[in-house]
């Protein structure tokens, strides 16, 4: 039977823990990777978390996967990840992935909004001159 994204989603926050925002900023504060999950649409009209590192949901699995070519070195087995996007649900789901590939130390913060209001500092958006 087809798993619905109910389904998926129960599992991913079963499987990695919810944190928030102030427990986030102080895990970053002794080096945890704080990965920004968004697309970069999101990240251009919303602004980002300074420090955060920016990998698009689309690309995670090859970031993540050091055996491929688009592997990203900040990306480590041995290192704490905290990740976001806009609301929590795709950062879940990005977070049991990662799990299921062999990443221990994956933690769920939410939404960028959780960083910001636990005082997070921030990149804010470009002004578009709109």
């Amino acid at each position: 039977m087809p798993l619905t994204v109910q389904q998926m989603m129960e599992a991913a926050n079963a499987a990695v823990e919810r944190i928030d925002g102030q427990t986030a900023q102080d895990m970053v504060a002794k080096g945890a990777l704080l990965l920004d999950i968004r697309d970069a649409p999101e990240l251009q009209s919303a602004g980002r978390a300074v420090g955060a590192h920016h990998v698009p949901r689309g690309m995670l699995e090859f970031r993540a996967d050091p055996a491929t070519p688009f592997h990203d070195p900040e990306m480590r087995f041995d290192r704490p990840i905290v990740l976001h996007c806009a609301s929590g649900g795709r950062a879940a789901l990005a977070g049991k992935l990662l799990k299921d590939m062999g990443y221990a130390q994956v933690f769920n913060m939410g939404g960028l909004d959780d960083w910001k209001k636990t005082g997070g500092p921030m990149i804010e958006p470009v002004d578009q001159g709109m």
